[in-house]
């Protein structure tokens, strides 16, 4: 088979993949933003299949631009995509919409009026460094955030995904960057189409298998995943050990208030509790119903602090002074939590409170 015909056929067939994760996500996802946003870059994708060309130093031609642009542009979906999958509390904000439909501008002004003007290379550069830095985002993001996550199915899976798409993305845009002027190389295409099939392949068969349902879940609401004593979170059915384990982990958080430390790892309470690390991510995951060890702390910080802002001996305490005694380490992160618990400020709270006391 020629390399051009393979090369249309392996781009086909990562298109017929993308489209039928897309319908799977949109079935089981589609009420969800994490599985929107995951609609949405495997269309991208399917953009970037259909347009990418190693080599090739020629302006865009005027029907292929705005595929281009939008597969430019799904990088910013891919951030979008794992801080949704990362973070339960996400939320897309309008400044989102902007940052995406500003690349997406900015790759297609280059491949309609920059490429043409003689600068193709300058295009090439441009859109690969602007992927490059979305993707160094991305990994940030799920590194900083690795180590809060709780459900040890999501771990594992959307670890493979994310950083299939991240060594995908990164090592295209840079081979991208690498082989400007060098020709289009059919071998080169056929190269990366290959890789580009066995990533969208190997994330497809995965969320297939898996279901997508069970990796992307959305967090229980603080009413269910409350701080509560452990009688009233284990029951007769659960093990003996189990049991004991709550037992004790509630005890440094509610006698020791050891959420009030500053940088509480779960690494520091398995340690604490005496057992592997794994095993408490199931404890809290299991028995206490928390997707995130960070949202975990926050409700013991937030109970504390509520009991402080429905104090009157406590009216006159600055709001940040309270916050930092229950473990915030500051007054932004604080009031978002607070508000995302309770509904209103803690400012709005303590007015509230002490009205009634």
């Amino acid at each position: 088979m020629p390399l051009d015909s393979l090369d249309l056929a392996l781009r086909a067939a990562a298109i017929a993949l993308l489209a039928v994760l897309a319908v799977s996500l949109g079935r089981d996802l589609g009420r969800q933003l994490v599985g929107r946003l995951a609609i949405a870059l495997a269309l991208g994708s399917a953009a970037h299949a259909a347009t990418f060309n190693i080599g090739g130093a020629a302006a865009p031609s005027l029907a292929s631009a705005p595929l281009i642009a939008l597969a430019t542009a799904d990088i910013v979906v891919l951030w979008l995509f794992c801080r949704a999958l990362f973070d339960d509390g996400f939320a897309l904000r309008w400044r989102h919409g902007l940052i995406w439909l500003a690349v997406f501008g900015f790759s297609l002004i280059s491949c309609l009026v920059i490429g043409p003007s003689g600068h193709a290379r300058a295009v090439i550069v441009a859109n690969n460094a602007l992927a490059l830095g979305f993707v160094g985002l991305t990994l940030a993001q799920t590194i900083r955030t690795w180590s809060a996550d709780l459900v040890e199915r999501r771990r594992r899976v959307r670890a493979f995904v994310v950083m299939a798409a991240l060594g995908y993305g990164g090592m295209n845009a840079l081979l991208q960057i690498a082989a400007i002027g060098s020709g289009g190389s059919e071998l080169a295409n056929v190269i990366n189409a290959t890789m580009f099939l066995a990533v969208a392949g190997a994330v497809t068969l995965m969320l297939l298998k898996v279901g997508a349902g069970d990796v992307f879940a959305p967090e229980a609401p603080p009413a269910v995943a409350s701080v509560q004593a452990p009688a009233a979170v284990a029951n007769a059915a659960e093990p003996a050990a189990n049991r004991k384990l709550v037992d004790a982990l509630m005890r440094l958080m509610a006698d020791e208030r050891i959420y009030r430390q500053e940088n509480v790892t779960i690494g520091l309470l398995a340690t604490k509790l005496s057992i592997p690390e794994y095993r408490l991510r199931r404890l809290i995951n299991g028995e206490l119903g928390y997707r995130n060890f960070n949202t975990f702390l926050n409700n013991h910080r937030i109970e504390e602090a509520k009991a402080a802002l429905a104090d009157p001996a406590q009216a006159e305490v600055p709001v940040i002074t309270i916050a930092m005694d229950a473990g915030f380490q500051s007054l932004g992160p604080f009031n978002r939590a607070f508000k995302a618990v309770t509904g209103v400020t803690p400012t709005e709270y303590r007015r509230m409170r002490l009205s009634t006391a």
